[in-house]
């Protein structure tokens, strides 16, 4: 049987470094320097752009390889079906729980805030509803199901989609599994292919901070702050929800299971600090599924939960197609009955879901949402447009460390992981 992987090619030693060579501290003053740019020269904010969109290209083309490898490792490493099968019922609850607790949190900051109320909007009078519109149909439970298989197995890696690229890499790792020791050759060749792309995304992280930087100087430049002005207020009361979700939520469960949340953010600055710059969770997979094997989670738990929550468990997104829904439907004077909103909630339980499998992002999730409703405008999507990078900035760092959160739970509740060596790897990150 392969060994566990080696982690330290992609991950910080134990041994000090200097300060400037601290990825997180990298990225932060990329950051930093990159909204000045964006402020002061907001004409070059398309010109820059590219900057970020071809780091989280370059580190997307390698995802899809990497799920795969991991989850297939990941299955026929366990050793028998029946420990997987105990393993994902106990991670798809979990995430099921915790989704739901952050749609209803979401549907009842928003009620109380109301950051849309008064601003008596009209649905006919909003632009971009081309661009709105544009691939936005009903998501159901039905078309969810569908969206999960792969037309073709060629055709799941070329889209680059989260679930159909699981759901084939699960199928490939039980049949692998069935195979017994003939198989064996196969899972120490997809162990080796593995390493292989992980030493790709040790390349990858040298150009971080420059991606961060080009992202958040566009971000800067092309919304700058006489255009947030207006929406100022759904955008605080988003990144206050998302600070209550991690406090209420995240804490007592880290607490619960023996997790240091503050040291675990800590030890996933980095990882934190890209998604924040880049609004893209794909582009820190590698990374945080080597850093979870490092603190001493148990290789085959991380290989299997990892990739499933980042196709089922958008704690933030949840959190952001809630507050924002009833943020528009509040804006265009459309009032929600507690009866509509629950059946909000139903739908966003499928929609939400869905999020990884579509192209874009979660702006035409949340349009296909309301298209869904048949209550709220779709049109009025177009209000958010210029917020929702702002809007995601907060929303996908909470998706990672959701994620990162989760992994530890289930690893605690298979007893899969080294208590000394968790302990230890985040004592020696710890500020």
């Amino acid at each position: 049987m392969a060994t566990a992987a080696p982690v330290h090619a992609v991950t910080p030693g134990r041994a000090r470094r200097p300060l400037y060579a601290d990825l997180s501290l990298q990225i932060l003053v990329a950051m930093l320097v990159g909204s000045l740019v964006g402020y002061l020269w907001p004409q070059s904010a398309d010109s820059l752009r590219p900057l970020g969109d071809l780091f989280i290209r370059l580190v997307r083309m390698i995802v899809a390889p990497i799920i795969f490898c991991t989850v297939v490792h990941g299955i026929a490493s366990v050793g028998e079906a029946k420990r997987v099968g105990r393993v994902a019922i106990k991670t798809l609850i979990y995430f099921e729980i915790v989704t739901t607790i952050a749609l209803v949190l979401g549907l009842l900051v928003v009620n109380l805030w109301a950051p849309g109320a008064n601003m008596h909007v009209d649905a006919a009078t909003l632009g971009n509803q081309a661009e709105v519109q544009q691939d936005t149909r009903p998501v159901g439970y039905g078309e969810f199901l569908v969206s999960l298989v792969p037309t073709s197995a060629v055709g799941a890696f070329a889209e680059g989609d989260v679930l159909p690229v699981l759901f084939f890499s699960v199928m490939f790792g039980f049949a692998l599994l069935a195979l017994g020791p003939k198989g064996q050759p196969i899972i120490e060749g997809v162990y080796a292919v593995s390493q292989v792309f992980f030493k790709m995304v040790t390349f990858a992280m040298y150009v971080a901070p420059i991606g961060a930087f080009g992202a958040m100087a566009f971000t800067v430049g092309k919304f700058g702050a006489s255009s947030l002005l207006a929406l100022g207020n759904l955008v605080l009361m988003f990144y206050v929800l998302c600070a209550l979700f991690v406090v209420l939520v995240l804490w007592p469960i880290a607490w619960a299971f023996g997790i240091n949340l503050a040291q675990l953010i800590r030890y996933i600055a980095a990882e934190l600090m890209i998604v924040v710059g880049t609004s893209s969770s794909e582009s820190v997979f590698p990374r945080l599924h080597a850093k979870l094997r490092q603190l001493g989670v148990d290789p085959p738990i991380v290989s299997l939960v990892l990739p499933t929550g980042y196709g089922f468990n958008h704690d933030g997104t949840c959190l952001y197609f809630a507050s924002v829904a009833v943020f528009l439907a509040q804006a265009v004077g459309i009032h929600l009955s507690i009866g509509q909103q629950l059946g909000l909630l139903a739908i966003l339980l499928a929609t939400s879901k869905g999020g990884a499998g579509v192209a874009g992002s979660a702006i035409v999730v949340l349009a296909s949402t309301l298209a869904a409703t048949g209550t709220i405008p779709v049109a009025s999507v177009a209000l958010i447009l210029g917020v929702h990078r702002l809007l995601s900035s907060a929303f996908v760092p909470v998706n990672v460390l959701g994620n990162a959160v989760a992994t530890i739970v289930i690893a605690r509740l298979e007893r899969a992981i080294d208590a000394s060596t968790f302990e230890s790897e985040l004592r020696a990150r710890a500020w």
